[in-house]
C-alpha cells in the first residue's frame, strides 16, 4: 500500500514575501467590479459630510465599497455587515484591515449618504450608459410595496383622530361656555364658530381661571374642576391630535415608530385577511433590467406617483425618456396628458384596455364606448336611433387635484322604448350619458401604440423588466423588509439594493477574459489623497 502524504498544516508558518488581499481575490470575482466601479465615482460630495478635526475618520470610499458588496451579497444589517469584514478577505481587501464597529457603519449609510447618494448612484448609470448596456430612451415603470422597519401596531388613523379631536373640541367648548357665562365674561362670536385649537384652548382657559381666582368664594366647585381639568388635559391632547394632523398631511395614516411610513396592503400576506402595514411604495425604472431610476412614496396607488417619478428622471439625467412602458395602473388622463405635454411616447395601458376586446364588452350596443358618435354635428346615437344632444359640460376635481371635464347628452324622449330596460336603468324619463372625449381621445392613441409592432415588443418586454427585477430583489435576495427608518434613510437603503442589483447584473456580462481592474497608479493616488484628507 502507497504510503499517505499530507500538505503542510502550519498555521504559524511563516512567509518570506509578503501576502497581499489581492493575490487572494479571483480576477472574476464580483468584488472587483464594484472596487473599479467606486474608485471612478466623484465622491467630493460625500466627503464635504466630514468636518474634520479630531480623530481620524475611515475613508469613506472603503465604507461605501464595503457597504455597496454587502448588500450585493444579501447582507443588510449592520452588525452582520461589520462581522463579515472581520472574518472574510474580500471584505478587508474592499475596505482595509482597519475595521470599523457597526456603529459606524451604520452611521455612514443613515447619515453620510443621505443627500449625496442620489448622485454616486445616477454616475454608475451613466458609466453603464458609457458602455452601451442602457440608453435611457425607454423607461419600465411599475412599483411595489415594501415593509418598513415600524412596529405594524403602532398606527395612527386620521379620520379616528378627527373624529376624536371633533368630540374633545365639542366637549370643551361646553366647559368653557358654560364657566363664561356664569362668570359674566365676554364671548366674542368667532370663539363659538372658529375651530377651537389647543393654544387658544389654553388662552381661554387661563382666563377663566384668573376670573375664577378673583370670585374664589363664589365659583362652583365642580365648575372649577372641569375648567382645572381642560387645562391639565384636555389642552395636551388637543395639542396632540393636532400634532398627529400636522403628521398626516394628506395621509390617511401613518406609524409611531416611523412617522414617514403609510399603512398599506402588502402582497405578503401572511394570515391572507387583507391586514394593512407600514410600508412605502417603491417605484422604479428599468432598461435592460438595469434599475435607471427609483422613488419612495407614500402613496399606495400607482397612478399618483407617475408623474413626480418621471419627473426625478429628468432631473437625475438633464432629459427625459422618449418612451414610457407601464401598466394600467398607471393609466390616467392625467398621467396621458403629462406625457403629451412633455414629448413622451406613452406605452401605457389603461383600465379597460383588454376588457374592450372581449365579446361581452364589444357586442354590447348599450354601452356608452359602442354608441355611434358624429364628431361633426357632436351628437350620439342610442340603439333605436334616437340623437342624443349635448346639454353642457362638467368639471371634476381628482383626489390628485386634476381637473377633467365631461361632456352630457340626454337624448329627446325615451318613454315607451321598447329598449327601454336594456339601455338604462335610471328613474329620469331620458337617458343621460357623460363622456370624456380628451381623456378618449388619450386612450385611442394608447391602443394604437400598443397594438402596433412596437407596442407589441414593449408589452412583452415589460414583465420580464421591472417585475423581474423586483422578483430578484425581494425574493433571490430577500430584501423584503427595511432596516431604515424614515423616508430619507429609507431612499438611501433602497438606493443601496438598486446600485447592487446593477453591480451585480454587470459582473455576470463579464468573461473571465475581461477582469475589472482598476488603473494602480490612479488608485494609489486616491487613495493616497483620502488618507492625506482625514
Amino acid at each position: 500500500m502507497a504510503k499517505v502524504v499530507y500538505k503542510s498544516y502550519n498555521r504559524n508558518e511563516g512567509s518570506l514575501f509578503p501576502v497581499y488581499l489581492s493575490d487572494m481575490v479571483p480576477a472574476e470575482h464580483p468584488a472587483r467590479v464594484v472596487d473599479a466601479v467606486v474608485e471612478k465615482l466623484d465622491i467630493r460630495e460625500l466627503e464635504r459630510t466630514y468636518k474634520g478635526g479630531g480623530t481620524s475618520s475611515y475613508a469613506p470610499r472603503a465604507l461605501l465599497k464595503v457597504v455597496i458588496y454587502a448588500y450585493l451579497s444579501n447582507i443588510y444589517s449592520g452588525r452582520q455587515i461589520e462581522q463579515a469584514w472581520r472574518e472574510s478577505i474580500i471584505y478587508m481587501w474592499l475596505g482595509g484591515t482597519l475595521i470599523p464597529d457597526f456603529r459606524t457603519i451604520n452611521n455612514f449609510r443613515s447619515k453620510r449618504l443621505v443627500g449625496t447618494f442620489e448622485d454616486l448612484f445616477t454616475q454608475v448609470v451613466k458609466l453603464l450608459v458609457e458602455e452601451g448596456l442602457v440608453t435611457l430612451d425607454v423607461q419600465y415603470v411599475d412599483g411595489t410595496k415594501i415593509e418598513s422597519a415600524a412596529n405594524k401596531y403602532t398606527f395612527v388613523w386620521k379620520r379616528a383622530t378627527e373624529t376624536n379631536k371633533a368630540k374633545l373640541e365639542k366637549n370643551v367648548r361646553a366647559v368653557l361656555e358654560q364657566a363664561e357665562r356664569s362668570l359674566e365674561m365676554e364671548q366674542k362670536e368667532s370663539e363659538t364658530e372658529q375651530p377651537l385649537t389647543a393654544k387658544e384652548m389654553e388662552e381661554r382657559t387661563a382666563r377663566i381661571l384668573e376670573k375664577m381666582k378673583e370670585k374664589d368664594g363664589a365659583v362652583d366647585k365642580e365648575q372649577r374642576k372641569a375648567v382645572e381639568k381642560v387645562a391639565k388635559e384636555s389642552v395636551g391632547k388637543m395639542r396632540e391630535y393636532e400634532q398627529k394632523l400636522d403628521i398626516l398631511g394628506e395621509r390617511n395614516s401613518y406609524s409611531k415608530t416611523d412617522p414617514d411610513a403609510t399603512f398599506m396592503r402588502m402582497k405578503e400576506d401572511a394570515m391572507n385577511n387583507g391586514q394593512t402595514k407600514p410600508g412605502y411604495n417603491v417605484q422604479i425604472a428599468t432598461e435592460n433590467q438595469y434599475i435607471t431610476n427609483y422613488g419612495i412614496y407614500w402613496m399606495p396607488n400607482d397612478q399618483g406617483t407617475f408623474i413626480p417619478f418621471m419627473t426625478t428622471f429628468s432631473e437625475r439625467y438633464g432629459s427625459q425618456s422618449a418612451k414610457a412602458v407601464a401598466d394600467s395602473g398607471y393609466g390616467s388622463e392625467q398621467n396621458y396628458a403629462w406625457m403629451e405635454e412633455n414629448g413622451v411616447e406613452a406605452f401605457v395601458k389603461y383600465n379597460m384596455f383588454h376588457a374592450e376586446d372581449k365579446r361581452k364588452y364589444r357586442d354590447d350596443p348599450f354601452r356608452v364606448q359602442n354608441l355611434y358618435y358624429n364628431a361633426e354635428e357632436d351628437y350620439y346615437v342610442c340603439p333605436m336611433g334616437q340623437h342624443m344632444e349635448r346639454v353642457g359640460d362638467v368639471q371634476s376635481r381628482s383626489d390628485l387635484g386634476y381637473v377633467s371635464t365631461v361632456s352630457r347628452y340626454r337624448a329627446r324622449n325615451c318613454a315607451g322604448c321598447p329598449l327601454r330596460c336594456l339601455c338604462y336603468k335610471g328613474r329620469a324619463d331620458r337617458r343621460v350619458i357623460e363622456v370624456n372625449h380628451r381623456n378618449n381621445r388619450y386612450r385611442a392613441e394608447a391602443k394604437e401604440r400598443l397594438t402596433s409592432e412596437e407596442g407589441l415588443y414593449h408589452r412583452s418586454r415589460r414583465p420580464i423588466e421591472p417585475e423581474a427585477v423586483f422578483g430578484d430583489i425581494k425574493y433571490d435576495h430577500g430584501f423584503k423588509r427595511f432596516r431604515l427608518r424614515g423616508n430619507a434613510k429609507v431612499d438611501v437603503e433602497f438606493g443601496l439594493v438598486a446600485l447592487a442589483h446593477n453591480l451585480r447584473k454587470y459582473a455576470r456580462t463579464k468573461t473571465l477574459n475581461q477582469p475589472i481592474t482598476s488603473e494602480p497608479a490612479v488608485v494609489e493616488l486616491k487613495r493616497q489623497s483620502e488618507i492625506n484628507a482625514a
